[in-house]
C-alpha cells in the first residue's frame, strides 16, 4: 500500500503505513478518497480583503505607495506559499492536497494580487475532488484567471480571444479539437465576464455580445456559462482530463485502452473526480510492478514527503521558496499558461545533485550554498514583472545561509521500536523506497552511525533519502 500512499498523497510515516497494510483495498481507498470522518476543508488564508488598500486608487498613488502595495503582495504570496506547504505536510486528507497541486498546474495562473491567488487556491482545494464542471466554472470566474487571461478587457466592441483559447486548449479539450472560428465565437460569448474592485465576479451586460454564436457545431445566443457546458458535452474533454490525471498519478506514458475506459466512466459520471480516482486506485493494473516506483517526484512532492516522514519546523519557513526555486517548482509561479511539464523535465544535472543533498541540508542543518535560478520576469506584465524582481532579490539574500530546522525524530524512530537491530536497514529502505531491493544493505551499513540505535536509524534514513531511488514514487 505504500504505492497508494505516494500516489494518493506525499508518502506517509511508518505507523500509518503499517495500519494501512492490515486493511483491505476497498477500505483503504475509501479512506483515501473520503478522508477523516469529520473532515472540514481547512482554509489557506494569509490576508483579508479589508486589509488590502483601495485598488481603485492605485493609479493615483505615489511611487512610494505603489511600492508598498507591491511589497505587501509579494510578502503575502510568500506567506501563502508557506501556508499551503504547511497544509500539505499536516493535512489528514493528503489526496485533497495532492489533487489540488495537480489542478494548480492544470489551471496555471500568475497574478501579483495575493487576495486573488488566495481565492483561486481556495476554489481549487474546495472542488479538487468534486465535480470537474463545478471546478472549471469556479476557476473560470475567478478574478485571478480572468485577469491573467485578459478577459477583463473582453468587450463586444473588441473581443479578446486569449481567455477562450486557453479554456479550450489547456482546460478542457486540448489542442487540435477545435477551429479558430470556435475560439473567435467563444470569445464573443465570454464578453462581459469580469470582476469588480472587491475581487468578485461580475457580468457586465452592456459589454456582452448578445448575438448568435456558432461553437463546435452548435448555434445559439450563448454566454460564457453556455460555452463551458458545450465544452463539457465533448467527450474529448473527458479524454483530455483523464489523460493528464493518468500521467500525473500513474505513468508518464498514457495507455490508450486504459484511458479510453477511464474517460468513458468519467464522462458518464458527469465528471465526478472522486469516481475517476476510485476507478484508478481500485484497479488491479494500478498495482502492477511496471507502475510502482516509475514516477519522478515533483519538487513539492519530494519536499513534502520528507517533511511528512520526519516532522520538522524551520527557523525561517520561507526557505521553502528557495528549495522550490532551485528544484524548479515555485507554488503560484508556474512557468507559463501550460503549467509545469513534469516527468523527466524535473531532472537535470544541477537539480539532481541538489535533490540528492536535500535530506542532508535539512536534517543536518547544513549551509544552503546553491544559488537558485531567478524567476523569469516578463516585460509588459505590469506589477507581475516588478514583483518577480522582488522575489528574485529575496532568493539571492538566502544564498550561503544555514538551514536551521527543528527536527522531531521521535514518532519516526518509535515506528521501528519492534524491529530487530539486524533488520533495521532493510526496514527503513522498505518504508522509504518503492523498490527497496535496489539498495544494498552493506552500503547503508558502511556510512551508518553505529554508536546508538537512534543514531543508526537517523543516519540510515538520511542515506536512503539521499539516493536516486528516493527520487521515484
Amino acid at each position: 500500500m505504500q504505492h497508494l500512499a505516494w500516489r494518493a498523497g506525499f508518502g506517509e510515516t511508518l505507523p500509518v503505513i503499517s495500519e494501512w497494510e492490515k486493511r483491505r483495498r476497498k477500505e483503504i481507498v475509501n479512506k483515501v478518497l473520503i478522508g477523516p470522518k469529520r473532515f472540514e476543508l481547512e482554509s489557506v488564508d494569509v490576508i483579508n480583503a479589508t486589509d488590502l488598500p483601495d485598488y481603485k486608487r492605485f493609479k493615483d498613488m505615489s511611487a512610494d505607495q505603489k511600492k508598498a502595495v507591491r511589497e505587501m503582495n509579494t510578502q503575502g504570496i510568500k506567506d501563502l506559499n508557506v501556508a499551503w506547504m504547511n497544509m500539505m505536510e499536516k493535512s489528514e486528507h493528503p489526496l485533497r492536497e495532492k489533487m489540488s497541486l495537480f489542478w494548480h498546474g492544470h489551471f496555471a495562473c500568475r497574478t501579483q494580487d495575493v487576495l486573488y491567488n488566495q481565492q483561486l487556491i481556495g476554489v481549487i482545494r474546495e472542488n479538487a475532488l468534486g465535480n470537474f464542471g463545478d471546478l472549471l466554472t469556479a476557476v473560470s470566474k475567478s478574478p485571478a484567471m480572468l485577469q491573467f487571461l485578459n478577459n477583463q478587457q473582453n468587450r463586444k466592441q473588441h473581443p479578446n480571444e486569449n481567455f477562450a483559447r486557453e479554456v479550450m486548449e489547456l482546460f478542457t479539450m486540448g489542442r487540435g479539437h477545435y477551429a479558430e472560428t470556435d475560439i473567435k465565437e467563444a470569445a464573443r460569448a465570454f464578453t462581459g465576464w469580469g470582476f469588480d474592485e472587491n475581487g468578485q465576479f461580475v457580468f457586465r451586460e452592456k459589454q456582452h455580445d448578445d448575438g448568435i454564436k456558432n461553437i463546435l457545431g452548435k448555434s445559439g445566443n450563448y454566454n460564457g456559462d453556455d460555452v463551458l457546458k458545450i465544452l463539457l458535452e465533448q467527450k474529448t474533454t473527458a479524454t483530455f482530463i483523464t489523460t493528464k490525471i493518468f500521467r500525473y498519478f500513474v505513468d508518464d506514458t498514457p495507455d490508450t485502452a486504459l484511458i479510453q475506459s477511464l474517460s468513458d466512466k468519467f464522462y458518464h459520471s458527469g465528471y465526478d473526480i472522486k469516481t475517476l480516482m476510485r476507478e484508478i486506485f481500485m484497479a488491479d493494473w494500478f498495482y502492477d510492478s511496471k507502475y510502482i516506483g516509475n514516477r519522478i517526484k515533483s519538487p513539492v512532492e519530494l519536499l513534502i514527503g520528507i517533511r511528512r516522514t520526519v516532522p520538522m519546523a524551520f527557523e525561517q519557513e520561507e526557505v521553502m521558496l528557495v528549495f522550490q526555486r532551485i528544484l524548479g517548482q515555485v507554488l503560484f509561479y508556474p512557468p507559463n499558461v501550460a503549467g509545469w511539464p513534469g516527468g523527466r523535465s524535473w531532472i537535470d544535472s544541477s537539480s539532481l545533485m541538489f535533490r540528492l543533498r536535500i535530506p542532508q541540508v535539512i536534517l543536518y542543518s547544513q549551509v544552503l550554498n546553491i544559488r537558485p535560478k531567478e524567476l523569469t520576469p516578463e516585460m509588459g506584465d505590469g506589477g507581475n514583472y516588478k514583483m518577480t524582481l522582488q522575489i528574485n532579490d529575496f532568493l539571492k539574500r538566502q544564498f550561503a545561509k544555514k538551514v536551521n530546522a527543528r527536527i522531531n525524530w521521535d514518532p519516526y524512530i518509535q515506528g521501528f521500536s519492534d524491529t530487530p537491530r539486524e533488520n533495521l536497514a532493510d526496514a527503513i529502505a522498505g518504508v522509504l523506497l518503492q523498490q527497496p531491493g535496489n539498495i544494498k544493505k552493506s552500503l547503508l551499513e558502511k556510512y551508518a552511525d553505529t554508536g546508538s540505535r537512534e543514531g543508526y536509524i537517523k543516519t540510515v534514513t538520511i542515506d536512503v533519502m539521499s539516493t536516486p531511488e528516493y527520487q521515484l514514487c
